[in-house]
């Protein structure tokens, strides 16, 4: 904003100036103007689907979807290819009834590896992809190790990778809370030292939205600690759904969404137990 003479990047270093005067951080005061303005005015702000153009340059990108996760996941991907990136794409579920938009999801990545906690697991159809019987955070350190995986039918893994993590720039992962908090784990324990370690990571942080409305409910509530400056702060997750792996409390996320899953239940039973009732009056009428 130094160089800018936009009205914009004027009110930001006036505002700037302010904060230093008042003794903030560094820390406190990007998150005070990214609060005020949003992530545009951040030189690497975290992808979100608001900020999208500013993530897609050409990069090696590391996709991780876990069940429903890999719903939003392909639409990313199929974005981040026409961008110019190569695009990892490991896909996992819990049974092999639960994989769907296939062919959207091979669209979406130059290779897919395939991962199901359930036997047999699956059978790649195009030539570059794997697959992997077990979860994301194995399938990704057999990828790295390069141990012989599932390849399509008639066909043999000759443990040559096209895309090496080595090589990965950014991570998305979208999945359960706890998907999630063990990718965001094995980063910095048996993945480390496959990974580029100035890659970024992302999450998309579960929000119920039960007010339907932005910032208004509270319930999506989800504390960020910054893993530098142990700087805390709370974010609406309706509103910052797409957030930096490494300061996502996900103890605090299980929390919340246990109560949510309480709340969903009970709404879930008067939502039925109003429909038994309509019935009922119009059996009679």
């Amino acid at each position: 904003i130094d160089d800018s003479e936009a009205a914009l990047a004027r009110d930001l270093r006036l505002l700037v100036r302010d904060q230093v005067k008042q003794g903030r951080s560094d820390a406190e005061i990007r998150a005070f103007l990214t609060q005020r303005y949003g992530e545009f005015v951040l030189l690497k702000p975290p992808f979100s689907t608001g900020n999208a153009v500013l993530w897609l340059t050409p990069l090696a990108v590391l996709l991780a979807g876990g069940g429903l996760g890999n719903a939003v996941l392909f639409s990313i991907g199929a974005a981040l290819r026409a961008s110019g990136s190569k695009v990892l794409y490991f896909a996992g579920y819990k049974k092999t009834a639960d994989r769907f938009k296939v062919a959207q999801i091979e669209q979406a990545a130059d290779v897919v590896v395939w991962c199901c906690d359930e036997a047999p697991g699956f059978i790649p159809s195009r030539p570059q992809d794997r697959a992997f019987m077990g979860n994301i955070v194995q399938a990704m350190q057999a990828w790295a190790e390069g141990e012989r995986l599932q390849a399509p039918a008639d066909t043999i893994d000759d443990a040559d990778r096209p895309i090496r993590l080595q090589e990965v720039d950014r991570l998305i992962v979208i999945g359960s809370d706890r998907m999630m908090a063990a990718v965001t784990r094995a980063r910095h324990h048996e993945l480390a030292r496959f990974l580029n370690p100035s890659h970024t990571a992302i999450g998309s942080i579960n929000s119920p939205m039960q007010c339907m409305m932005k910032e208004i409910c509270a319930q999506c509530l989800q504390l960020q600690t910054d893993p530098l400056t142990g700087m805390q702060r709370y974010v609406f997750s309706c509103f910052n759904q797409d957030q930096p792996l490494d300061a996502v409390d996900f103890d605090g996320l299980a929390q919340r969404l246990g109560q949510n899953s309480l709340q969903e239940k009970l709404t879930h039973r008067w939502v039925e137990r109003c429909k038994d009732a309509l019935t009922d009056t119009r059996k009679d009428t």
